[in-house]
């Protein structure tokens, strides 16, 4: 049995990690080293952080704060937003990422996806989808999810694994923040067309919904941002709550 993992998501937007939602009205959580340190001390199995602005003001991720993460961080650690380039990338896995997640740039460059696999190898390269349903599918959103590029999500996703990419990032941007549970449907649909593993993020408000997109959704690891942010439950009551319901968890 496959070990799913509790992943912290940091949204940073101007030096502070925020949360809103469906990508809109964003509000301060706190501070991005603080929070790191913080789950990393509190049994989290990876990080991911994100530049949520970056893509959208066409620059690049605050490398300053990546590596004040790093330094703080002795779990894996996942850094994303306005990643364009494959010096992008060796400069953030310079700073102390341990792997890069690209969105738009990825839709705008796919070699981009199969270039950083081949010289920092899959394992480092995960592909961000920001997903919308529109009308009986999903469709790729970029630029922090504001534009639609009318890419299908199940195809590209499928796609993103032939050039090389190590993990999908599955953001239901119908979701966010609304703590309503996961996209269940979203994630088994990608789930069951590819072989690497998927992160289910988007819409976390109970343990059960939790549990629903692991076992119904076939989802991998979890993201996780308000409910943890905002105290509503720990990494560890999670892993409690999973290992109770049979799920292999880390500990």
């Amino acid at each position: 049995m496959l070990t799913i993992r509790i992943i912290p998501c940091l949204d940073v937007d101007k030096g502070r990690v925020v949360k809103g939602i469906r990508f809109r009205d964003l509000k301060i959580a706190g501070d991005p080293v603080e929070l790191a340190k913080y789950y990393n001390d509190s049994g989290a199995d990876e990080l991911v952080f994100l530049d949520v602005t970056a893509s959208v003001e066409g620059r690049k991720t605050m490398a300053r704060i990546v590596e004040k993460v790093a330094r703080n961080v002795f779990i894996p650690f996942c850094v994303g937003g306005g990643i364009r380039t494959i010096e992008d990338m060796r400069n953030l896995l310079n700073a102390g990422a341990d792997k890069v997640a690209i969105c738009t740039a990825a839709l705008e460059n796919p070699g981009l996806i199969e270039e950083g696999a081949s010289l920092f190898g899959s394992q480092c390269i995960v592909v961000s989808i920001d997903a919308k349903r529109v009308k009986n599918t999903w469709h790729c959103f970029t630029h922090g999810g504001r534009f639609d590029s009318g890419v299908d999500v199940v195809n590209w996703a499928k796609k993103c694994e032939k050039l090389g990419a190590g993990e999908i990032l599955l953001n239901s941007i119908d979701k966010d923040g609304t703590q309503t549970g996961y996209d269940i449907e979203l994630n088994l649909r990608v789930s069951s067309i590819v072989r690497i593993p998927v992160i289910a993020s988007g819409g976390a408000g109970n343990l059960e919904q939790i549990y629903r997109v692991i076992k119904h959704g076939r989802a991998d690891a979890v993201l996780l941002a308000s409910v943890l942010h905002y105290k509503k439950f720990t990494i560890e009551r999670i892993k409690k709550y999973l290992k109770k319901m049979g799920v292999c968890v880390r500990w």
